[in-house]
């Protein structure tokens, strides 16, 4: 059995191994994006031995469907990144007679109240 060098494909001036083509980069972010990728690093400015400051930084890169498989969806409720997050928005100013009618049926309870206290007192000052 005679063993045969694998197979190479030149490509651009490279000489690579059968089966292993060079990727562009629309093939690294689609792998990126669906795998997701996650980069951390700590930041620390130190004088004479005392921490003056100390910046944690957390970047997730990856598509919104594997952020949401993995837990991650804050933009839905982040009301300055959604819609659906946002509460709702008041309505315009009244139409004062509408205003007016609703009002009325509660200043008359509210004088009812107060003349029905009103004669209490004045069975009791009798």
């Amino acid at each position: 059995m005679s063993m045969q060098p694998p197979s190479v494909v030149q490509n651009s001036g490279q000489v690579l191994p059968a089966g292993h083509e060079p990727a562009n980069l629309g093939d690294i972010l689609e792998r990126v994006l669906d795998r997701g990728i996650v980069i951390a690093g700590d930041i620390r400015v130190s004088l004479l031995d005392i921490e003056l400051l100390t910046l944690k930084l957390r970047l997730v890169i990856a598509s919104v469907d594997t952020a949401r498989q993995i837990g991650i969806d804050w933009w839905e409720h982040d009301p300055w990144l959604s819609s659906r997050a946002r509460p709702p928005v008041e309505p315009g100013p009244r139409d004062p007679e509408q205003v007016e009618a609703e009002r009325r049926p509660r200043v008359a309870a509210r004088a009812e109240r107060r003349a029905a206290r009103r004669e209490e007192w004045d069975e009791f000052d009798a």
